[in-house]
């Protein structure tokens, strides 16, 4: 266990991390992620207050549909990154990271506008994130094959079968006579499903979620196995990848900022600034011989003279098999497989730079 956002977080259960990983690689494996924050934004200038904040374009959503955002300083750094859910013309839930959330918080607060409520329903809340191959299966076994939710696919009807509901997409259902929210989403790298429910119901709904998903090999999964899924992934995590002193144009993630929006959002100007300068850091991912290029580990030339660059996240890839990393390096790499060193401890490690993601799913 460890601390983790103000809670204690199994880290692994007596399965471990390696089977917990590969379970949701060939599987499905159930995570209690019940540590994220959720924020009800609500009220005829809702949108509007949205469009201030959120870095991405929350006009293009319909309701039932979902987008990665970020919350950027007015330097452009990343506060936090988050997702956008909209539940209404004039209804938001955004759902942030555990370790930012009180900052969240007072920087909504600080930035309300008239005709806008805020509401913090983290407490209240509690998610469960079910992923892999077979969380589609399990899911139907769950609910259903008649799966009647309420709202979620961009044509506004009503979704009729879980398979229809699209990736970053959501829709509402009943587990266990209890209502909950359910949104095809995840940080894993593979298909599946988030759950949010009541706090109250959370222990029922993974007890039931277990029972149906065991004939399938369904486990359940820590904060190891998630780190090690994502990073496969590609997908940064905030204090490593991103932070308050990085924007999302350095993690290659511009592509989720809203440029063409007619509001004007916190941060824009200082993004627009820094692509008309020079860049001086590269995002990249890495595979490194010999050893484990650990969160923070510095990175060297090919030679090991000079200093270019820190690992951000790194670790033993159980599905490929080798060590994996991403970093920011100097200086704009002269091909895709450029060669560095990592220093691991007192030894300088080979590493090759490629494309990330390093895994990337096979899409049915």
């Amino acid at each position: 266990m460890t601390e983790f956002g103000g809670w204690d977080m199994p880290i692994y259960y007596p399965s471990g991390i390696i089977k917990e990983h590969n379970a949701v690689r060939k599987v499905a494996g159930l995570f209690d992620v019940s540590h994220m924050g959720e924020f009800l934004i609500i009220g005829l200038n809702a949108l509007n207050f949205v469009q201030k904040v959120s870095a991405n374009d929350a006009s293009r959503l319909k309701v039932g549909q979902i987008q990665y955002s970020f919350l950027l300083n007015e330097g452009g750094g990343v506060i936090d990154d988050f997702l956008v859910y909209r539940l209404d013309e004039h209804a938001f839930l955004f759902v942030v990271n555990a370790g930012n959330l009180e900052k969240d918080w007072q920087w909504l607060k600080a930035n309300e506008m008239t005709g806008v409520k805020l509401y913090d329903a983290s407490g209240a809340t509690a998610l469960l994130a079910l992923q892999g191959p077979k969380a589609l299966e399990i899911m139907y076994s769950v609910l259903g094959e008649s799966f009647t939710g309420g709202i979620a696919l961009s044509s506004s009807e009503p979704v009729m079968s879980l398979a229809l509901l699209r990736y970053y997409n959501f829709s509402y259902s009943e587990i266990g006579g209890k209502i909950v929210l359910i949104s095809r989403t995840g940080y894993t790298g593979e298909d599946g499903f988030e759950i949010f429910c009541q706090s109250e119901d959370a222990v029922m709904i993974w007890r039931v979620l277990l029972e149906k998903g065991k004939d399938c090999g369904l486990i359940f999964c820590g904060l190891g196995a998630r780190n090690t899924l994502r990073l496969e992934a590609g997908m940064p995590l905030w204090g490593h990848e991103l932070s308050e002193f990085r924007t999302p144009l350095d993690a290659m993630l511009g592509r989720f900022i809203g440029w063409d929006k007619k509001e004007d959002f916190i941060g824009k100007q200082a993004l627009i600034c820094s692509t008309k300068s020079i860049c001086n850091q590269f995002f990249v991912g890495l595979v490194v011989d010999g050893g484990i290029a650990r969160d923070g580990y510095e990175i060297y030339d090919v030679d090991g003279k000079d200093r270019i660059g820190r690992v951000t996240s790194g670790a033993p890839s159980p599905t490929l098999g080798k060590n994996i990393a991403m970093a920011y390096i100097d200086g704009h790499p002269n091909n895709k497989q450029r060669k560095v060193t990592v220093k691991v401890r007192n030894d300088f490690c080979p590493a090759t730079i490629v494309s990330l993601p390093f895994y990337r799913r096979e899409k049915k």
